[in-house]
């Protein structure tokens, strides 16, 4: 994944934010189709800590909270889901902002 990653940077125009929201949306994309639950179940942590795994989770999220709330949980599904890597994403943020003083080029 990092390989396609870097021949999209060199290869065309992309910044690496618009290629991290394709990573995601594909991970999204692929769930839905049923093609990543097999590469789940094969890779394990693998296949759900990258970008591609962030949209799987919400993706299952969304599916799960659908079929027990309804449709008002295609709006609160995918958050319920990744939460704790939300909160920890800011949270270790945070402690890195706090020791790391930030310098200028």
């Amino acid at each position: 994944m990092c390989v396609i990653a870097q021949l999209l940077i060199d290869k065309t125009k992309l910044t690496p934010a618009r290629i991290l929201v394709i990573y995601v949306t594909s991970g999204v994309i692929l769930t839905a189709l049923g093609i990543y639950q097999p590469l789940v179940d094969f890779a394990g942590a693998g296949a759900t800590v990258p970008l591609t795994g962030f949209g799987y989770s919400l993706a299952k999220g969304i599916e799960e909270s659908v079929a027990n709330d309804g449709w008002l949980g295609a709006f609160t599904g995918g958050l319920t889901a990744c939460s704790a890597g939300i909160a920890a994403a800011i949270f270790f943020g945070l402690i890195m902002a706090l020791i790391k003083k930030p310098s200028s080029k």
